[in-house]
C-alpha cells in the first residue's frame, strides 16, 4: 500500500482594515509634510525668477546710460504711451520701461509706430501694449498675460489719445525718491504735459518742468540724471524694486497703483516713493506709493549698481528712506545720519 502525504495547504494572508487605514494615515502624514517643502521650493525658485528679471532690468538701465550718458527718465505723466520718435531722455513722454525696451532685444517693439502716417499708428502701438514681457511680470503675483486696462484716462500720443481693453502690468517700479511734494508723485491732473497735445509742450516747457521736477530718486518725471549727479553712490541708492499690489486687485486692475499700462509715463503705476515701508502683498490693503511684493519676509530691490538685494519687511524706516534718497549723505530727513544695513 501507497502512502501519500499531502502537502499541507498556506493560508492566504490579507491587510485587515485597521493595516489598511494606519498605511493610508502614515502615507498622508507623509504628503503633510512633503507638500510644503515642495511648496517652499517653487516660491524659491519663483523668487529667484524674480531676482532675475530685476537683474536685467538693473542691466538694461546701466546699458541705456552707458549709450546715453543718462538713466532711462520717467516720463511725463501716466496718461501718455511710447512715441519711438521722441527719443531717450526729457523729450519722452513715456516711462522708463518704454525707454530701455532696445537695450532688452525688444529694438522692434520699440519702433512700432514710428513715424507712421498712414492712420495704423494707434493699431501698431496697441500691439506694444498689448504683448507680454516675461521680465516685467513677478511670478509669484502673476502669469504671462495682459489685464485690464483700468484706468479712464487713455494712452495719449501726439496725434491724441487711443482705447485699450488689456494691457501689459509691470510689477516692477522705479525710485523716484522721497518728496512728497513732488507734482509727478502726485499725479496732479494739468501738470508734466498732461493736458493738450504734444504740440503745446515746447522744449522750453520741457526744460521749467525739468527745473520744477524734485525727484531725489534715479528715475522720475523729465528726469535725464547722469551717475555724476548721484552723490550718495550707486551702490548705496534703490534704482528700482518690486511694487506693493492689493492681491484682490492682481487680476483686474482696479488696484489705484497698478491700473495703467506698462509703458505709462511717471505715476504710483511705474514709480514708487521711499516715505513708505516695503510692505508684503495683502488682501484688500491699498497703499499705492510703496515698493511691496508677494514674496514671504522681503522684497527684491535693485541698486544703481545693478545688483540685486532682498530687503526685508522689517528694514527700518529711516534706512528706507535713505536708500530711496541720492543725495542725501545717509541722513534722515531729521539729519540722524543712518547705518546702511541691508541683505
Amino acid at each position: 500500500m501507497k502512502l501519500t502525504i499531502q502537502p499541507k495547504s498556506e493560508k492566504k494572508r490579507a491587510f485587515t482594515l485597521v493595516e489598511l487605514l494606519v498605511v493610508i494615515a502614515i502615507i498622508g502624514m507623509l504628503v503633510g509634510l512633503l507638500l510644503p517643502a515642495v511648496q517652499q521650493a517653487r516660491e524659491a525658485a519663483r523668487n529667484m525668477q524674480c531676482s532675475n528679471n530685476e537683474k536685467q532690468l538693473g542691466l538694461a538701465c546701466l546699458n541705456h546710460e552707458s549709450t546715453s550718458k543718462f538713466f532711462p527718465t520717467g516720463g511725463w505723466h501716466y496718461a501718455w504711451t511710447g512715441e519711438p520718435e521722441r527719443g531717450f531722455g526729457a523729450t519722452q513722454p513715456s516711462g522708463w520701461l518704454f525707454s530701455l525696451l532696445p537695450f532688452m532685444e525688444q529694438n522692434a517693439l520699440y519702433q512700432l509706430g514710428m513715424n507712421d502716417t498712414s492712420g495704423n499708428r494707434a493699431t501698431q502701438m496697441t500691439t506694444r501694449i498689448q504683448t507680454p514681457l516675461a521680465t516685467i511680470n513677478c511670478p509669484s503675483r502673476r502669469g504671462l498675460k495682459t489685464y485690464p486696462h483700468g484706468s479712464g484716462t487713455y494712452p495719449r500720443t501726439s496725434t491724441g489719445t487711443f482705447t485699450v481693453s488689456n494691457c501689459i502690468k509691470s510689477d516692477y517700479a522705479c525710485n523716484i525718491g522721497t518728496d512728497v511734494s513732488h507734482p509727478d508723485c502726485l499725479n496732479n491732473s494739468g501738470e508734466y504735459g498732461y493736458t493738450g497735445g504734444l504740440s503745446s509742450v515746447t522744449p522750453a516747457q520741457i526744460q521749467s518742468y525739468r527745473t520744477k521736477s524734485t525727484g531725489t530718486g534715479l528715475i522720475f518725471g523729465y528726469s535725464q540724471l547722469t551717475v555724476g549727479e548721484v552723490r550718495d553712490g550707486l551702490s548705496n541708492t534703490y534704482l528700482m524694486g518690486e511694487k506693493y499690489v492689493n492681491i484682490a486687485c492682481y487680476e483686474t486692475g482696479t488696484d489705484g497703483g497698478d491700473n495703467e499700462t506698462g509703458y505709462a509715463g511717471i505715476g504710483n503705476e511705474m514709480g514708487r516713493l521711499g516715505t513708505t515701508v516695503v510692505c508684503q502683498d495683502r488682501d484688500g490693503y491699498a497703499n499705492t506709493s510703496a515698493f511691496g511684493s508677494a514674496h514671504a519676509g522681503s522684497a527684491n530691490q535693485c541698486f544703481g549698481d545693478g545688483s540685486i538685494h532682498r530687503i526685508s519687511y522689517a528694514i527700518d524706516k529711516m534706512v528706507h528712506y535713505c536708500l530711496s534718497n541720492r543725495k542725501d549723505g545717509g541722513k534722515y530727513s531729521n539729519g540722524e545720519s543712518v547705518t546702511l544695513t541691508y541683505e
